[in-house]
Order: structure tokens, then C-alpha cells, then sequence
């Protein structure tokens, strides 16, 4: 029976303003242990989204400080095949797929090697985010995450998933769930026009619809949030705020917590360098604290020293 770590578990990805993955610029040493420090008082359990030089700076600065974190590293996989479904356009030639095709067992094989290296922090491992769902833009096939996940699996002693929306967990994941240790979900009310109040209903839904199926692998929510702005892109404004954030917040945790779910709130901090150039956008606004680490309205109570200044939406 596989026992996973319990406790208050946050997704966390440190990139402040002027830095990106897609640039190729990381948060230093020194502001990742800013971060782990802020986040160490509430906190014991960290998702990673992948093994670059910040995942891997992470996993250093836990190590050396002595904090007391486990954490769930990811694997990121770059597209490997056009989704001509993808909603921003998702077409790459011949030439970028190789290349992805490439990359991606390159970050295979660095999530074994981190894994391995830090065996004492890393209790799971993720291979894979976000990459079968119909509107992805980082494409990967049914066939081919089954190839990187038995690789895996043959390369390191944790656990092993994959991090994805309820939806394809639902049909076309069935032949992968087999080869893993336990499923990972995500569950966004507000993304699909949910108001604050039916919100929890909906997530318990989307949840059972995916546990119901596979009876004895366990299930983990590796990502539910709230986002606080938003300029209308797939996100009415009217139905993102600090407020409705800490509803749907105090909402999950009540439930989640209650019947033994192993939550990971999306996210810590707000990221400057996602979705569009447009400040409101709301790929921007998911954390409970801003990019500048204020916290926003559902941590003020437990941060009132950082609250110097009121933190922007």
C-alpha cells in the first residue's frame, strides 16, 4: 500500500520580475532561500515543475539549509507532436519537434539523476505536466508517456506520476494509469466560468470522477487555485479577487484536509513572465503572495510583518 507524505503542500515556482524559463534566467541561490524561508512557516511539501538549474538550485538550498521539506520534482516535456487544437496555436516544424523529441529524454534522464542525488528530499517524481489535455501547446502522446514513465519507473526508487486536468484522466489516460504509483489532478472552477460558491462542488466532482474509475490507486490534487486578476481571458474579471481567492482557499483546505486528500495549492507566488505581455493577465495572478512576496489577503494573518504596504491584486 503506498503511503504519501501529509501536510500543507504548495506548488511552487520561484521566477520574479525580469526572469523566465523560456529566457533561460533562474532565481539565484539567494532569492530561491528568501523564498523557501517564507513559505517553511506554513508549509512542509513542494511541487516542482522541472529539473533546470531552478529546480535544481531548490533542491541544493533545502539541502543545505537543513529545511524541512519533501518535495514532488517534475519533469517538464516540450511538445513532440503539433496539436492543431491548441486554442494559441501550437504548430512547430519538423526540425523544433526533433529537437523537443530530444530535450525531453535529456529532462527524463535529469529528473532520475536529481532524484537519485537527492533521494532523502524527493518523495515522487512527476513526469510530465499538462501534456495530453486536447488544448495543450506541449503535446505529448498517450504511447510516448507511457515510454517515458516505464523509463522512470526502471531509473529511481519514488513513487512516479503524472500531473494533468481531471479531464483525460477520465478516458484516454486509462492504459497510462496502470504504470504509475498514484494519479495527479488538477482542478480549476474558475477556468471553466464556476462562481466562487459552486466552486468546491465542482472540484469534489471533477475529483470523483477520476477516483470512482481507478478504486485503490490513490489520487492527488497537484494543482486547485483561485487567480486574483484578470483581463478577461478565460477568466470573467468580475470572478477574480483576493476575496473570492481566500473563499475557494478556505473552501479547499476545509475539504481536502478533512477526508485525507493530499492538496497542492497553485501557487506560491505570482509569475510576471507567464501567458501575455498584458499586466491583468491572469496566468500572472495565481499566487497567495505577489511577485514581490506580499502576501495577499488569504495569508495576511499569518504574514502581517510582510504586509508593509498594501500588495496589488
Amino acid at each position: 500500500m503506498l503511503k504519501l507524505p501529509v501536510g500543507n503542500a504548495i506548488c511552487y515556482s520561484g521566477y520574479r520580475n525580469g526572469q523566465s524559463p523560456d529566457r533561460r534566467i533562474y532565481p539565484s541561490l539567494a532569492e530561491i532561500r528568501e523564498d523557501l524561508l517564507i513559505l517553511h512557516r506554513h508549509w512542509r511539501l513542494l511541487r516542482l515543475y522541472d529539473c533546470s538549474p531552478h529546480g535544481e538550485r531548490v533542491l541544493e538550498v533545502i539541502r543545505a539549509e537543513k529545511l524541512d521539506f519533501r518535495v514532488m520534482l517534475g519533469a517538464y516535456l516540450g511538445a513532440e507532436m503539433n496539436n492543431f487544437g491548441c486554442p494559441w496555436g501550437a504548430t512547430y516544424s519538423e526540425e523544433q519537434l526533433e529537437a523537443n523529441l530530444a530535450e525531453n529524454d535529456a529532462e527524463v534522464g535529469r529528473l532520475m539523476a536529481l532524484a537519485r542525488r537527492y533521494e532523502d528530499i524527493v518523495f515522487s517524481v512527476a513526469v510530465g505536466n499538462e501534456a495530453t489535455v486536447d488544448w495543450t501547446d506541449h503535446f505529448v502522446s498517450v504511447e510516448r508517456m507511457i515510454e517515458h514513465v516505464q523509463r522512470v519507473r526502471r531509473g529511481v526508487a519514488q513513487p512516479v506520476t503524472f500531473c494533468e486536468n481531471y479531464v483525460p484522466w477520465q478516458h484516454k489516460l486509462r492504459e497510462l494509469v496502470t504504470e504509475l504509483d498514484f494519479i495527479s489532478l488538477h482542478t480549476y472552477p474558475v477556468w471553466e466560468y464556476k462562481h466562487v460558491h459552486d466552486a468546491l462542488h465542482y472540484s469534489k466532482d471533477n475529483y470523483h470522477s477520476v477516483a470512482h474509475l481507478y478504486p485503490g490507486k490513490p489520487v492527488v490534487i497537484t494543482e486547485a487555485g483561485w487567480a486574483t486578476s484578470s483581463n478577461g481571458r478565460g477568466i470573467h474579471p468580475e470572478n477574480s479577487s483576493q476575496d473570492l481567492q481566500q473563499i475557494y482557499y478556505e473552501d479547499l483546505m476545509a475539504w481536502t484536509q478533512a477526508e485525507g486528500i493530499l492538496t497542492f495549492v497553485f501557487e506560491a507566488f505570482d509569475e510576471e513572465w507567464k501567458g501575455s505581455s498584458d499586466p491583468l493577465e491572469p496566468e500572472k495572478h495565481w499566487g497567495l503572495f505577489t511577485t514581490d512576496r506580499r502576501p495577499k489577503k488569504v495569508m495576511q494573518a499569518l504574514y502581517p510583518e510582510r504586509m508593509t504596504r498594501s500588495p496589488p491584486g
